[in-house]
């Protein structure tokens, strides 16, 4: 079941100059940095109350972030959403008719096992399904 949205993700072009534009703007630093190998990507993530928010910046020029700012340019990238039971939660929206964009949950950033929604089957949102890792 989906719990609550567990962040919303951002395209950027260079995440020192982000991360000074959204300490402006949020009034708090990021709390977080990392890359993520898997998916090719640097990000920060803020945090107000408790709505996070995660930049993401491209590290190679195939990845996915590098692809959606070369056609779309900088902007909301995708809506996270927490889930209590990703496989099953996967499972479900499978047989709901939603495609999903791996069979199988892979590690995220933040410490959570990730899986997104194509876009075409979301009215053109990307949608991630995210789960606090528990190893």
């Amino acid at each position: 079941m989906l719990t609550n949205v567990e962040h919303i993700g951002i395209a950027v072009k260079d995440i020192v100059a982000s991360n000074t534009l959204f300490s402006k703007l949020l009034n708090v630093p990021p709390y977080k940095s990392e890359s993520v190998e898997s998916e090719g990507v640097l990000t920060s993530f803020f945090k107000v109350n408790e709505t996070k928010i995660e930049l993401l910046e491209a590290s190679n020029a195939d990845s996915a972030i590098a692809k959606f700012i070369e056609k779309k340019g900088e902007g909301i990238h995708h809506i996270a959403f927490e889930v209590d039971d990703i496989r099953a939660e996967m499972k479900r929206l499978e047989g709901e008719g939603f495609i999903l964009l791996n069979a199988e949950p892979k590690l995220g950033a933040d410490n959570k096992l990730v899986c997104f929604l194509h876009p075409k089957s979301s009215n053109g949102v990307l949608v991630e399904l995210c789960q606090e890792r528990r190893d």
